[in-house]
């Protein structure tokens, strides 16, 4: 098939004339059977390098992500367009799940979208073998790396994939960010038949990343928000801080809303749609904002506070400019963050007798017996756990992520699930007992009318929705539902919003339960290398900011000319390749011998003027030292 099918799929569906760089490399590769890692920047347009090709083809594209909210948002967008598409997540009774593998075998869908917790599944592993199954695309594929900032021991699940479907359907492992051990260590553990890794470069030449270190954030942000133009996203670690910033721009009569994990559902849509439509300029967000964003024209993104690594900043700081023109990625630093930042480390790594307490409370909340309680899925209110056992908030927190990375359990984000139907009668039956039961006659053809393909799948209903268009209140409409499920004509599962929490293992006595003290420290250890990296970002101010960032991915780049340190560097009025040599003719005489300013100078062999200048940045930058005689050395 040539690669115009592939365009002509491009602009039917997305409307798009031609592929984003690495794309159609992508699609080649996948399409010629060969398992494929594809690194590539936010924006950059991901799922295109797997639907594309699986429209294409016959089959169905297997997509593994632990991003629910993503992974409603896709299958939606792409029902929308007549590709039939179905999730599958912790969130589904069995029979939903059973009659979606069920269709994803019969029923000519193109999409199966499923959380790696899933993957485990005797039901799952029996049915994927009878898929007619093109690809498997693995979406945040740093996450099976213990090297990542964001391990997830059910992505080690992934591979075992390979034992159930046939050899030649290829594995397309995708990322934002991936340092090379992590790269290395994707391939490996997704069993990859040979390396093959497609990237194109992390840069980002239109964005100037500045790091500015201020006092008075608040009167920085002010200052700075009244005189730039176009909409941002100001990121915070804290739902407290959220709120106070948003409120300290609307008092100056900027545009602005706070966006966290803590809100409802549908006032978390609301948020993003005003955000994303320009209805509000600037929105205040913990990281829980970022995920599925489509919004080109974001010009500014500001971190109040510094994440704690450089991954999560590049990702969140990629969300700027994705239209390729100027703009801003800004981090506010004081001397007193750092101090904060590390202090934070003992709050994410509870000692491990704390991480056995919140689990033994989990348990006893949850009412799970020993023994018991794998693959059991609970709904789980955080805020009630807490309060219920009088725990502190942070460290417990990240105690459920350590037992998460560890592989005992999964814990989820709150999943909004609507309202599903299914009938689960025939057309005629369903006639015979309309006939028979004339009051519940036009409340069925009403549900008939407003959503298709009922007698095949579950499919999502609103109450609300449903009395708007009857007349009738909306328990009115609860009642027909529940009373047309006591009569087997349907299966009606009303809506909920919960987090998850799933069992990976049975619940294990204390003295069972194993934390290795060796993989504790060796964790922690990672997250200091990480948290450190982020840390000299900060602080740095001698050597460009997308070349820092770019070679902690492991590319080579030139300087920006864009950055603060670049801006500082070109009032020097000196071109990067005059810098650069004078700089390391510098460095050679310094290396060998100290010498004072006049005759490094001479020695230098360039203009006066501009060895000067080079001279004075280095001192500025602490590059040189002079020693007792007042010589210049190089500060090695």
């Amino acid at each position: 098939m040539n690669l115009e099918t592939y365009r002509n799929i491009l602009v039917k569906h997305w409307g798009y004339t031609s592929f984003k760089p690495l794309q159609e490399e992508i699609i080649k590769s996948v399409v010629a059977g060969k398992d494929t890692l594809g690194l590539m920047p936010t924006g950059g347009g991901k799922s295109l390098t797997f639907q594309v090709p699986t429209i294409a083809s016959e089959g169905i594209c297997l997509v593994i992500t632990p991003l629910i909210a993503l992974m409603k948002d896709q299958v939606n967008r792409l029902n929308s367009m007549e590709i039939k598409s179905v999730a599958i997540h912790s969130g589904m009774s069995a029979e939903e799940i059973e009659i979606a593998l069920e269709n994803c075998i019969y029923g000519n869908y193109k999409f199966l979208y499923v959380s790696p917790e899933r993957i485990s599944t005797s039901i799952f592993q029996y049915k994927v073998a009878r898929f007619n199954l093109s690809l498997v695309a693995i979406d945040e594929a740093h996450c099976i790396s213990q090297w990542g900032y964001d391990f997830r021991p059910s992505y080690l699940k992934i591979a075992s994939l390979r034992d159930h479907i046939p050899d030649n359907v290829p594995f397309l492992a995708l990322t934002a960010t991936a340092t090379p051990h992590v790269i290395e260590d994707i391939m490996n553990r997704l069993v990859f038949r040979e390396k093959n890794v497609l990237r194109t470069s992390f840069g980002r030449k239109n964005i100037s990343y500045l790091v500015r270190k201020v006092e008075d954030k608040g009167v920085y942000l002010i200052k700075t928000l009244l005189k730039v133009k176009g909409s941002g996203i100001i990121y915070v670690r804290s739902r407290k801080r959220c709120r106070e910033v948003a409120e300290l721009l609307l008092a100056e009569g900027i545009s602005a809303d706070y966006y966290h994990a803590g809100l409802p559902g549908e006032i978390r849509d609301k948020k993003q749609s005003s955000w994303t439509t320009g209805e509000t300029r600037v929105i205040v967000s913990t990281n829980a904002f970022g995920m599925g964003i489509d919004k080109a024209e974001v010009r500014f993104v500001i971190h109040w506070e510094m994440p704690d690594s450089i991954e999560n900043y590049f990702q969140e700081s990629g969300r700027a400019g994705r239209d390729g023109k100027a703009a801003f990625a800004v981090l506010l630093h004081s001397p007193s963050d750092t101090g904060r930042l590390k202090d934070s480390l003992r709050k994410k790594f509870p000692p491990i007798e704390k991480i056995k307490d919140v689990y033994e409370a989990l348990c006893n909340y949850l009412q799970v017996p020993q023994g018991s309680g794998k693959d059991n899925v609970f709904d789980f209110n955080l805020y009630d756990f807490l309060s219920k056992y009088r725990l502190p908030a942070i460290e417990t927190f990240n105690s459920l992520q350590f037992l998460q990375r560890e592989g005992y359990m999964e814990f989820t984000e709150e999943i909004n699930n609507p309202s599903r139907v299914h009938f689960i009668v025939s057309r005629d039956d369903l006639y015979k007992f309309q006939v028979a039961n004339e009051s519940f006659d036009s409340f069925i053809k009403l549900l008939l009318r407003s959503y298709t393909g009922m007698f095949s799948e579950f499919v999502p209903v609103n109450e609300e929705t449903l009395s708007l268009k009857s007349g009738a209140s909306r328990d009115t409409i609860y009642q027909y539902l529940v009373k047309l499920s006591s009569y087997n004509i349907i299966k009606y599962i009303p809506g909920k919003k919960s987090a998850l929490v799933i069992f990976s293992e049975e619940r294990l006595l204390r003295k069972a339960l194993f934390i290795s003290p060796e993989n504790y420290l060796q964790v922690k250890e990672r997250y200091e290398v990480r948290l450190s990296s982020m840390i000299d970002y900060a602080e740095s101010d001698n050597r460009c900011r997308s070349v820092t960032l770019l070679d902690y991915f492991g590319e080579e780049s030139d300087r920006c000319g864009i950055c603060d340190v670049c801006r500082k560097r070109n009032e020097l009025d000196l071109s990067k390749y005059e810098f650069d040599m004078i700089l390391e003719e510098i460095k050679k005489i310094l290396s060998a011998k100290s010498v004072d300013a006049e005759e490094l100078v001479r020695l230098a062999g360039y203009p006066e003027e501009k060895t000067v200048n080079v001279i004075r940045w280095l001192l500025d930058h602490n590059k040189l030292r002079r020693d007792d005689e007042m010589k210049l050395k190089w500060k090695s």
